[in-house]
């Protein structure tokens, strides 16, 4: 009686499931052409990563590799269309609508097409007589299809209407149809033919059709193009999707996996826009974003709107694929008709980032923005600006301001000429200030800058104007040097006390920069007056140079210090075993570092403490290994220097 009673449920089950109405929230598209539709571009990697699990396929035929069943749904990953076919239109089309859309809607396609087939392989009355004359490489895929791919649309689509509501129909077609005069008519009849078989409403189903590759008007079948915009004039329900600007291959018949993608998005937006729904471009800038401080004058872009995102854009009309690389994390721009590429990123963290272009792989610097060196090159770079905080690292009006100098001077240790900048305290230039000698702070930046760094990047000008202005600083002359760490680190022993990277500036710094500095600027030229302090690896180098030579110095500091592998009793010829002469001699050494990065400064400090070491430790809070915690960690540094 049990076993009835189960067998009893589950038929009564499986019928409820039967009749459950189809999901309104499950928007389902039917897909057909030819090769464009198939896709001949090979997926790259971008192409096969981030598919929302809301963007689904219905197998149009087995697919034995993947394990796909036709007419069941699989997360659609491609090929889209059939085992052996590539990237198509369909999957960007679908990423467009799934990016969009509200989080409760399905996305659902359905790909059927055939590389070379005409419209007439569409209909009915013409189909058996097309398989026979088709030529004998199409007629596998044909057979794919049963030897009538319309059919086989349709019976899935019928399929698919019990789970979800059909929303669309998109088509790619018309390269073996090129100066047809009965194309329209005839793409008419097989859109009208869905309507009929599928009992859908035209009004309510659009029929998107996207032209052929355009090849800057050397596409082999370009022609094609006058035709399928005319064909709104006989099918008032579709809608042209422009092919111009989408790229190609050197066939000059199919768009490149770049093309596929941009035609697939437009695909997507006006479906998206038919369907009533605001979708958000690249391209579209809000009124509130405004032109970055870091963007040369004289262009309008990159911008950052009030939620901090970035706008970039860039002309490069033969490019197949660009993005914006920021810290690492890539955006894919988007290219309009004229060869524009936009892109727009996510909310950016306040403070100032390197970037670049990439244009075909390659990493190029953006026209429109300064440079910077940084990354061990000359990058592109972009201020996302704080509120009133960050005032303390801008110019303000009635605050007198110093000096940044760029100098050359020969050191005898390397035989060479080198580089470096020297900021001079508004006081330095006063009449009556003339026999007045300043202290002397050697800044160092970190590895992959240069000697430009602290002022262009790290705005270290304003911030001893202003804080000299205020009284937080004693007017000083800030020494800064490329250190010797300008090219990317190959290994080596870098422990503290061991370093190899960026050895070869110590001796420069002792025995040529030093004595330029106290000769050529009034300097007072002893250790009480005299500090180093530096960021990232001018920390390693600060305290290479400052522990090796507590003759010289009395101050330092090290921001997100590159501080690795010290031992407390043996580094350094065991300085720090002597706590008290050590803290008699040096009168502040001061770490800093930002709350999300990980460079073991907080033990550091614990440890030296542990070691009796005076150590003034501070963290700026929300930033990582960048340019503003080390505009942080000098504001928080210079109030401890030259005073006891």
């Amino acid at each position: 009686m049990r076993r009835i009673l189960l067998v009893i449920a589950f038929l009564a089950l499986s019928v409820l499931r039967m009749c459950a109405a189809p999901d309104d929230n499950f928007y389902i598209f039917l897909c057909f052409g030819q090769s464009n539709m198939e896709g001949a571009a090979r997926p790259e990697p971008q192409d096969l990563e981030g598919v929302d699990d809301r963007f689904q396929m219905m197998a149009a035929v087995d697919d034995a590799q993947r394990g796909r069943k036709m007419g069941e749904w699989y997360k659609a990953l491609p090929p889209l269309c059939r085992e052996n076919t590539g990237l198509t239109p369909v999957d960007y089309f679908g990423r467009t609508l799934t990016e969009n859309l509200p989080k409760n809607v399905r996305v659902g396609v359905i790909t059927v097409a055939i590389g070379g087939i005409h419209i007439q392989g569409f209909l009915n009355d013409s189909i058996k007589a097309y398989v026979k004359r088709a030529p004998g490489w199409m007629k596998p895929m044909l057979a794919a299809y049963n030897n009538n791919p319309y059919e086989r649309l349709v019976s899935l689509a019928k399929k698919a209407q019990q789970q979800g509501v059909i929303k669309g129909v998109l088509m790619h077609q018309g390269e073996s149809n090129t100066g047809d005069p009965k194309w329209a008519g005839m793409v008419q009849l097989v859109y009208d033919n869905l309507l009929g078989d599928l009992q859908l409403k035209p009004e309510e189903v659009p029929l998107l059709v996207g032209e052929v590759v355009q090849a800057n008007g050397e596409g082999l079948c370009v022609a094609m193009n006058k035709q399928i915009n005319e064909l709104p004039q006989t099918l008032h329900t579709s809608q042209v999707i422009s092919s111009k600007g989408c790229s190609n291959g050197p066939d000059r018949l199919h768009f490149d996996a770049a093309g596929y993608r941009e035609l697939g998005r437009r695909y997507g937006e006006r479906m998206l826009e038919l369907m009533g729904y605001a979708v958000k471009k690249p391209f579209d800038v809000p009124a509130d974003a405004v032109t970055a401080s870091t963007t040369v004058p004289g262009n309008e872009f990159p911008k950052i709107d009030s939620e901090r995102r970035g706008y970039f854009r860039i002309n490069a009309p033969e490019a197949h694929r660009v993005q914006v690389d920021i810290c690492g994390k890539k955006y894919d721009m988007r290219r309009d008709e004229n060869g524009l590429w936009c892109a727009v990123t996510d909310p950016l963290v306040v403070g100032f980032h390197y970037y670049f272009i990439l244009v075909d792989g390659v990493a190029v610097v953006d026209p429109a923005t300064d440079t910077f060196f940084g990354c061990n090159r000359l990058a592109g770079g972009i201020e996302v600006p704080e509120g009133p905080e960050g005032d303390y690292y801008r110019p303000q009006q009635g605050v007198p301001h110093g000096q940044v100098r760029s100098i050359y001077y020969y050191a005898q240790s390397t035989g060479e000429w080198r580089h470096a900048m020297v900021y001079t305290p508004a006081l330095y230039e006063q009449k009556k200030m003339q026999k007045k000698r300043f202290p002397v702070l050697y800044l160092q930046h970190g590895m992959g800058e240069d000697e430009t760094g602290w002022s262009k990047q790290g705005h270290m000008q304003h911030i001893m104007d202003n804080a000299i202005a205020a009284g937080e600083a004693e007017p000083m002359i800030v020494v800064m040097e490329s250190g010797d760490i300008k090219a990317p680190f190959r290994g080596g022993d870098n422990r503290a006390g061991f370093s190899e990277y960026g050895a070869s500036f110590y001796k420069v710094m002792m025995n040529d920069l030093i004595p330029y500095i106290d000769a050529n600027f009034r300097t007072l030229a002893d250790r009480e007056h005299r500090a180093m302090a530096g960021l990232s690896w001018g920390g390693h180098q600060t305290f290479d140079l400052v522990l090796n030579h507590i003759d010289t110095f009395a101050w330092m500091g090290a921001f997100s210090g590159a501080i690795f592998g010290l031992d407390v009793q043996k580094s350094y010829d065991g300085i720090f075993r002597d706590a008290e002469a050590f803290n008699k001699q040096i009168h502040c050494l001061f770490l800093s570092c930002g709350s999300e990065e990980n460079f073991g400064t907080g033990k550091l400090a614990d440890d030296l403490r542990k070691a009796g070491i005076k150590v003034d430790y501070q963290v700026s809070e929300g930033t990582h290994h960048e340019w503003l915690t080390w505009r942080r960690g000098l504001k928080a540094f210079l109030p401890k220097l030259f005073r006891k």
